[in-house]
Parts: structure tokens; C-alpha cells; sequence
């Protein structure tokens, strides 16, 4: 378990994160979010004891990271592919990794064979591609058998069977009963290998809370409908005690596409046909994740881009 607790740092005047605190559990993929310059990669660095905060604490299995001798055996942890020696073979860098941390030989082998790479251990790492320094260090992570590990954008440059294969292997370690904080800007990964997750926007705490209530959060839900008669049906639901939004100008002979929340989808129907108004589109949308990040996330941004033209 990883257990964060008032957590800050900061850097002479600027803060990079303030008083922080969550939980992740074992037995669960546990998602961290957050804009660029959130403060995730500060954070992960003082859950690894990387970084000393300056005021709380981080802890993993109840010590800070650093009271944990040989720390392969307790925490796994990928937070750049591309700090390996290029000049080493990958047996070579996890080899040294086992020695210093008092794990068998023989463990090396193990985890290349279990991350796809046997048949490229004695390679050079400089030549590897950037989706094969993510399973080296995927190896490197799983070489103590730990039963804590923390990814940082593991699946940058990885093909989409690489991106499969990855979202399975921590699906199965969380299943083992392990502990997996997984860093990513990818929705549609933290959507399909997430159980829960935690949301930071500054360096502050947005949301600690399963994926599906989080995504319920967002105002994506509700009912696309596309008509010819957008601004009709628009003063017809409103009327009904509906909200209605246009996503999209309108289109040739009025035709309009309308988020529509409020009503559900077969009420709106009832209503179009009791008005003689012709549908093209009437469909019921789940609540979106990305949508949800999106909103919760909107005045953390550092530098948002300008809408475009």
C-alpha cells in the first residue's frame, strides 16, 4: 500500500505540490492523472524517496521508501525508460540491478523472457526503440517480485499490441494482490486497466475515487440527437425541462446536432414525434472519462491552448 499524507514540496516560491494526500491499495490498478505540471512526477519521486518533501510524509508499506533495505524486493518502479547506459547489454543492466539488490541471477532471465525480450538480451539497450526500453524497464521493475509497483507513462512508444500486452500484465498483477500506480495521459488506457483513480491539478488533490464514479462526474452524459430542425426542437425540450447545447453549427437546411441532458432518450422521441419533427440521430451517451478529466481539470491547466479558429 501507498499512503501519502499532507504531502508538499516546494522550490524557494514556487510549490510544486501542497498538502496531498491518498491511499492506493493493493489488489487494484490505481490511475494517476493530471495536466502537465500537475506535480505527478514529483510526487512519484517522493513516494520513491527521490525527492525529500518538505512537509509530510509518503510511505510505502507503512516506512518511507528509503527505510526499505535492497528496495527491488519492496517497491518496482519505471519512471524513465531512457535512463539505461546504452553501451550496456539488457541482461547487463538487469544483472547489475540483481546484484545490488541481493536478487538470483537467473531473475533476469526471467523477467526478459516474461516483458518479450529473450531474444534481444545481449543487445546493446542504445539500439533498442523506444517501445523496447518500456518493457526493459518493465523487467526492471518486476526483477524483486515486489509487491508494490509505480509506472510512469509505461506505454509511450509501445505498437498497439504492446499497449495489449502491457494493460494485461498489470491487470494480472493487480489481481496477485500487488499495488499498481499507474501514471498515464492516455483516457482510453486508464479506462480499460483502471480501477480507481486519483486527480491532481497544481499539486493539489481533485479526485480520489473509482473511474466509473469519477467519469460520472463529467457533463458528457445524456442524449445526442441530430435533426433538421434544431432550434425547434431545442425550444420544444427546453420547455419539457430539458438543458440542450449545439455541438456542431448548423448544417444544410438547418440541420443541427444537440447534447441534450435532463430527458431521457425515449421521452425526447415521445416529443419530437408529438411536434412532427424528424430525428436523424437519437443517441444515448455514457458518461466519458476524458470529458470528465477535461472539465475537473479545466482551471489547473498551465498553459491552455486557445480555442481554434
Amino acid at each position: 500500500m501507498i499512503e501519502v499524507s499532507e504531502l508538499t514540496k516546494r522550490y524557494g516560491a514556487r510549490t510544486a505540490v501542497e498538502r496531498l494526500s491518498f491511499t492506493v491499495r493493493p489488489g487494484r490498478v490505481t490511475g494517476f492523472l493530471g495536466p502537465n505540471g500537475a506535480g505527478k512526477s514529483t510526487t512519484l519521486r517522493m513516494v520513491l524517496g527521490l525527492e525529500a518533501p518538505t512537509a509530510g510524509t509518503a510511505t510505502v508499506g507503512g516506512v518511507p521508501f528509503r527505510d526499505h533495505p535492497r528496495g527491488l524486493r519492496h517497491v518496482g518502479a519505471l519512471l524513465d525508460a531512457g535512463h539505461v547506459h546504452g553501451g550496456r547489454s539488457a541482461a547487463a543492466h538487469l544483472s547489475a540491478l540483481a546484484r545490488g539488490n541481493g536478487i538470483a541471477r537467473r531473475r533476469a532471465d526471467e523477467v526478459l523472457d516474461e516483458v518479450g525480450l529473450a531474444g534481444a538480451a545481449n543487445r546493446r539497450v542504445g539500439g533498442f526503440s523506444l517501445g523496447m526500453k518500456q518493457r526493459l524497464g518493465i523487467a526492471a521493475a518486476l526483477l524483486g517480485d515486489p509487491p508494490v509497483l509505480v509506472f510512469d507513462e509505461p506505454v509511450n512508444g509501445m505498437d498497439p499490441e504492446g499497449v495489449l500486452w502491457a494493460r494485461r500484465l498489470f491487470r494480472r498483477l493487480a489481481a496477485e494482490g500487488r499495488t499498481v500506480f499507474l501514471s498515464s495521459h492516455l483516457m482510453s488506457e486508464m479506462e480499460n486497466t483502471a480501477d480507481d483513480l486519483v486527480v491532481i491539478g497544481r499539486g493539489r488533490l481533485i479526485a480520489a475515487e473509482p473511474v466509473r464514479e469519477f467519469a460520472a462526474r463529467g457533463s458528457a452524459r445524456g442524449v445526442v440527437v441530430v435533426t433538421p430542425r434544431a432550434a425547434d426542437l431545442t425550444a420544444v425540450l427546453t420547455a419539457a425541462g430539458a438543458s440542450v447545447e449545439p455541438e456542431s453549427p448548423e448544417g444544410p437546411a438547418g440541420a443541427g446536432r444537440l447534447a441534450v441532458t435532463g430527458l431521457p432518450a425515449d421521452r425526447i422521441a415521445d416529443l419530437a414525434l408529438e411536434h412532427r419533427i424528424r430525428l436523424d440521430e437519437l443517441t444515448t451517451r455514457a458518461a466519458s472519462l476524458e470529458r470528465a478529466f477535461m472539465e475537473l481539470t479545466a482551471d489547473s491547466v498551465e498553459h491552455p491552448a486557445g480555442k481554434p479558429r
